[in-house]
């Protein structure tokens, strides 16, 4: 916990369920709050948070050319710019694991460029940006959002396994890769350390590379973390607690973390852990006739099945589990209850004005093997959510820097919202009453909240506040000051 910076610190403090006091006023300055967990929530009165299961959409790619395989496995998707990279291991069934890069401008169609770096099966008509072993098997790169970062190294990477350790890797481009050195940066000192992908990334908000991986507490899958300023000399790996157990041993198998900022609002961490299930098989013998189930080790992978879930943190060594319940469901066929299966990868994207996505990896060890898109309302994890009867919540005390409160919200045609900012005492300001608030209807993203005096809460800002919102079948997902 040393490595914490103090306002991290405050953070976790201010995210537990205890009643606020003011002395724990948060500062939110302008920054974007998701209601993915209960750092803000001081009271819910008839409300309750709720999470919310993306939507399987169409298949973004599939095993369809030599050098992949049954045994493919997605890595992460990354927004350049508006160019989309999706890296993913492919796996012949006679060779070696290799690293693709397949690219799309939308989020939705996505192409395998040739881009003629290594002669795979015969041809340098592929998308392989990745050969060498060990490393082009858990491969786990990002694109650099550090302040000043040289344009050669505008991609990173880590890369290896508990043997070799993980060499860092850079790029120009997220194509064209080196590594950055000749010895690893990171060397195994916790059990089972590595044993698949290492996510890492630049937290804007915590000022420096975060990486997180697997490791093993008292026999479970578990996650452990490590920082760096520099991407080459790293901290001693401390491994996460988790906020259902109180301790650093999660209550079920967590194969990989799948944490990564999300773009929104960077301060937040968002986590899709896959939760592998060992010896809970679905699978019956009549339903092997039918699956198309690779012959390498595919005795090994219908005796257990796989979900995924869904986790935050906001820096530091913790992570929140709000939700306990289902985040991917493995949905219906047993081709989707192998083992391994329903895994997502890091990456949030917009795919519309008001949809973002998420991508799993789907039919695990069969030739049928696939990523598809899964999809969200944007900022829409989860929710505070009112039924036709009504509910309010109210926040902890909070500072802000802006001049108007937006909403990201949604109600039914008989459902409404109305706000009211209080003094931290739970006293109405004048004029920012609930009577002096018109009742919001709709679904919006980006929507100002307006009194009967405007939208202007300028003289409001740097003074202790509450908010308190007033609901009937409606949902609230996020807030700013803008």
């Amino acid at each position: 916990m040393r490595e914490l910076l103090p306002v991290v610190l405050a953070i976790l403090a201010a995210g537990t369920n205890a009643p606020a006091q003011e002395s724990q006023t948060i500062n939110i300055g302008a920054r974007r709050e998701l209601f993915i967990d209960h750092f803000l929530i001081d009271k819910l009165d008839g409300a309750r948070l709720t999470l919310h299961e993306p939507h399987p959409a169409e298949i973004a790619i599939k095993n369809d050319r030599p050098w992949e395989g049954a045994f493919n496995y997605g890595g992460i998707v990354i927004n350049d710019g508006g160019t989309f990279r999706m890296y993913y291991r492919g796996w012949p069934a006679k060779g070696s694991p290799v690293r693709c890069c397949a690219e799309s401008e939308d989020g939705i169609h996505w192409t395998k460029p040739a881009f003629g770096i290594h002669e795979v099966a015969g041809t340098k008509d592929n998308n392989v940006i990745l050969v060498e072993a060990p490393f082009a098997n858990n491969f786990s790169p990002f694109l650099d959002t550090r302040p000043g970062v040289p344009d050669d190294q505008r991609y990173k990477a880590l890369a290896g396994h508990q043997n070799s350790g993980l060499f860092s890797f850079v790029s120009p481009d997220g194509v064209h890769w080196q590594k950055l050195g000749e010895k690893p940066v990171m060397t195994a000192t916790l059990p089972n350390a590595f044993d698949s992908y290492c996510h890492a990334f630049w937290s804007e908000s915590e000022g420096l590379y975060v990486c997180y991986f697997r490791c093993s507490v008292e026999g479970m899958r578990a996650v452990a973390r490590t920082t760096s300023n520099d991407f080459v000399h790293w901290s001693e790996a401390v491994p996460m607690t988790f906020s259902d157990t109180g301790t650093t041993r999660p209550s079920q198998h967590l194969y990989e973390n799948v944490t990564g900022a999300y773009y929104r609002a960077p301060h937040i961490y968002v986590a899709f852990p896959p939760r592998f299930v060992p010896g809970r098989r679905v699978v019956t013998d009549a339903d092997l006739e039918t699956l198309p189930m690779a012959n390498l080790g595919a005795g090994d992978y219908f005796h257990d099945c796989s979900d995924a879930a869904f986790m935050t943190s906001r820096g530091g060594t913790h992570y929140d589990r709000t939700f306990m319940e289902v985040f991917v469901r493995p949905g219906p066929g047993p081709a989707n209850w192998v083992s391994r299966t329903n895994y997502p990868i890091p990456g949030v994207v917009p795919t519309g004005p008001a949809e973002m996505s998420i991508y799993v990896n789907r039919h695990y060890a069969q030739e049928s093997w696939h990523m598809r898109r899964y999809a969200l309302r944007i900022d829409g994890f989860a929710s505070v959510r009112a039924p036709y009867a009504g509910g309010e919540i109210v926040t902890k005390p909070l500072t802000f820097a802006g001049n108007a409160l937006e909403i990201n919200f949604a109600t039914s045609a008989v459902g409404g919202i109305r706000v009211e900012i209080q003094e931290a005492g739970g006293k109405p300001v004048p004029g920012f009453a609930l009577e002096d608030c018109p009742e919001i209807l709709g679904d919006k993203i980006d929507r100002l909240v307006s009194w009967n005096r405007g939208s202007d809460v300028t003289a409001l800002a740097g003074r202790p506040l509450r908010l308190r919102f007033v609901m009937k079948d409606a949902d609230l997902y996020a807030l700013r000051f803008r």
